[in-house]
């Protein structure tokens, strides 16, 4: 790994701030090419070591792309870089899961009820699948899991906030870490099946067009899995 002398790290720091303003200024999008490290390196009056570190330290926000042989670019934003930082917090004991939970809470009530009022059918239709899915596959933990992930992105989605998906989908190393053990402290299949149908149930109240119900039985869907994993000896 190459390394940047400790005396220009404040280079560094300014090359990163002109290319995201030549981002703004320039309203470049996702795949829009960044000028070459040789430009940047003349223009800034920096070395090509400097604007180097600079793109892969973007690169490691996912805020732009580097390819081999290829120019810069602009990224897709995505939920990489938040869900790192909140898997290493908790991993580090500077974030625990009943926090997340707490956050997820007041996020996901929100997108339900947002998801209620703007979804497309189409995306109606996947939310129910997924839930669907979870009652289908009761017996493979596994694939619930799966199709309960995907049913909590959906309905982030159908929000029409982009936000809110990045930040939901940044949850989900961490819920794949807690998921098993929820579903664990679900001592009898009855209570497993509980679960399943209050998906079913906020899935048919998206569909239906009302947020009342939405957010109403997805707090009650994160109430209940906080007491799960506390049960489960979870903090």
């Amino acid at each position: 790994m190459a390394y940047v002398e400790s005396g220009e790290t404040g280079l560094v720091s300014c090359v990163i701030g002109a290319v995201t303003a030549y981002i703004r200024e320039n309203e470049l999008g996702p795949g829009d090419r960044l000028p070459s490290e040789l430009a940047l390196s003349k223009e800034l009056s920096v070395s090509r070591t400097v604007v180097r570190e600079a793109f892969r330290s973007l690169a490691a926000m996912r805020l732009i792309d580097l390819s081999v042989g290829k120019r810069a670019s602009v990224a897709q934003l995505d939920h990489g870089a938040m869900s790192l930082m909140i898997e290493v917090g908790v991993d580090t004991e500077q974030i625990n899961v009943q926090q997340i939970y707490d956050v997820r809470r007041t996020i996901e009530v929100r997108t339900a009820t947002l998801a209620a009022l703007r979804r497309s059918d189409e995306e109606a239709h996947r939310i129910l699948g997924h839930a669907q899915s979870m009652r289908a596959q009761f017996h493979v933990p596994e694939q619930v899991m799966e199709n309960d992930l995907a049913f909590h992105l959906e309905i982030a989605r159908a929000s029409k906030n982009p936000i809110f998906a990045m930040i939901v989908g940044a949850f989900q190393g961490v819920s794949r870490q807690t998921w098993p053990i929820g579903w664990r402290s679900r001592s009898s299949d009855s209570e497993r099946s509980a679960m399943n149908d209050l998906h079913i149930a906020i899935a048919e109240a998206i569909a239906t067009g009302d947020p009342q119900s939405a957010s109403r039985l997805m707090a009650k869907h994160f109430d209940e899995s906080v007491k799960a994993l506390l049960a489960a000896g979870v903090a």
